[in-house]
């Protein structure tokens, strides 16, 4: 399956807890000011990879604790995830998941694919960046107004994870 990427990192320790392997989607209608990440924003930018290829890079390292899914917004585009999501299923890798979205807005307001995505998401850090909210003192969030939610604890993800969340938040 296709998916468009602003770019990979494959071995980070700023994106969740302990060795991760980063996706950063490419898409986002949120434009926060003061992103981060602001070249991920165009829908048309980045480049097109394939699912598969980035699940065998991932299963090819085994000090990896986890995958976080960055962005642009990863649910712009739902399906790929999953896609991912589905192939680590089993693999001992906890998935992170930064979102602008609140978890409430994609509760009650997600197409069916983006609460699809949820449900295999063991940790999902939620919230727009508000740069007047800017903090360095909360592990794993850019502004003091987003959450470090234990999807799994909560009872969305189906639990079939090996994670760290929770364990360093």
């Amino acid at each position: 399956m296709e998916i468009r990427i602003a770019g990979i990192e494959s071995e980070s320790i700023v994106d969740g807890p302990g060795l991760r392997y980063v996706i950063f989607s490419q898409g986002c209608t949120h434009n926060c000011q003061g992103c981060h990440n602001p070249e991920t924003h165009s829908f048309f930018g980045g480049t097109v990879d394939e699912t598969s290829r980035i699940v065998d890079e991932i299963l090819e390292s085994p000090l990896l604790s986890g995958v976080t899914f960055s962005g642009g917004d990863p649910f712009s585009q739902p399906e790929p995830f999953i896609d991912i999501a589905e192939r680590l299923k089993g693999k001992g890798l906890g998935i992170w998941c930064y979102t602008g979205y609140t978890m409430e807005e994609l509760m009650e307001k997600g197409t069916e694919a983006q609460k699809n995505l949820l449900t295999h998401i063991d940790t999902l850090v939620d919230g727009r960046f508000v740069l007047a909210r800017r903090t360095l003192s909360i592990p794993f969030v850019g502004s003091s107004n987003q959450r470090v939610i234990d999807l799994k604890r909560m009872g969305i993800n189906s639990g079939e994870h090996d994670t760290m969340a929770g364990k360093a938040v």
